[in-house]
């Protein structure tokens, strides 16, 4: 019998990083948290326990923060290539290199009708996502959102939905509609994009999710990524995960109070789960 070892990679993950810039008498921050995978020939490592090949992955670490402080961090996606690139380089052994980046959004505080030039408050739990996927031949950026939480409390309905024995869910022409957006999407090419871009594809989505006169979770999944792909012609798919965030009516009648879609109770377990990828043809 002959064992070959299949598919591994290794690296370092959970990278804390906030990089501080200053122009013109204005603070601006990037928080980052990032993972490195390295995939490549490091079968000696495995079987032979031969490291020649292995860059420590405490070494990696050191080049995020030196890095940082050489390139300033314009987007997400600019600062994963810059360490793609960098990794890539210097490292034949390596055949692919993955960097995935969450970062933690900050606004600026207001004062009266200005934004504060050095104090921030924190968003909720609504993070950016990036990640890029390299080789020598090609690289595939993806930027994205996670945690954007959105309610809706009219315009949204399900009805005419299949029916078994085991069903007791009644059918709704008017209902609450509440997800928590995470959303991937997948650009054309390997340039940096502009945080410009990224405000503007959520503006999208959640200008879509509002507007639109759902018949079900699975009608506005598809039309948030229906306009995105109409909108951006950089990006050539996307892909929603929309949990069903379920507000249950609260029945009264024991009290003798009736309940004209006025008192409800937020549930978070279980949820309904709707995903799907969205491409262009």
């Amino acid at each position: 019998m002959s064992i070959r070892l299949d598919e591994n990679n290794y690296g370092k993950q959970r990278l804390r990083l906030l990089r501080l810039s200053r122009r013109d008498g204005w603070h601006h921050i990037k928080e980052l948290t990032l993972g490195i995978r390295f995939e490549g020939d490091f079968e000696s490592a495995h079987s032979k326990g031969d490291n020649r090949k292995i860059l420590p992955t405490d070494t990696m670490k050191n080049t995020v923060y030196a890095l940082a402080r050489q390139h300033p961090i314009k987007t997400a996606e600019s600062f994963c290539l810059h360490l793609a690139d960098h990794f890539l380089a210097r490292n034949p052994q390596t055949s692919r290199v993955r960097i995935d980046a969450v970062e933690t959004l900050w606004t600026r505080l207001p004062i009266g009708d200005k934004s504060h030039a050095y104090t921030f408050t924190g968003a909720s739990a609504e993070r950016r996502i990036a990640s890029v996927d390299a080789t020598r031949n090609e690289k595939i950026i993806h930027a994205g959102i996670e945690g954007l939480v959105v309610l809706k409390a009219t315009q949204s309905a399900f009805e005419g939905f299949l029916r078994d024995e085991y069903t007791t869910l009644k059918e709704a022409r008017n209902r609450i509609l509440a997800t928590v957006i995470s959303a991937r999407w997948l650009y054309r090419d390997a340039e940096p994009q502009s945080d410009a871009i990224w405000n503007e594809v959520r503006q999208t989505m959640l200008e879509t999710f509002a507007d639109h006169d759902s018949q079900s979770l699975q009608h506005t999944l598809y039309a948030m990524g229906e306009a995105v792909l109409h909108k951006f012609g950089r990006i050539r798919e996307i892909r929603l995960s929309l949990p069903n965030k379920h507000y249950n009516l609260v029945d009264l009648s024991t009290f003798k109070l009736d309940n004209p879609d006025a008192v409800f109770l937020p549930t978070d377990e279980p949820h309904g789960l709707i995903e799907a990828t969205l491409r262009k043809d």
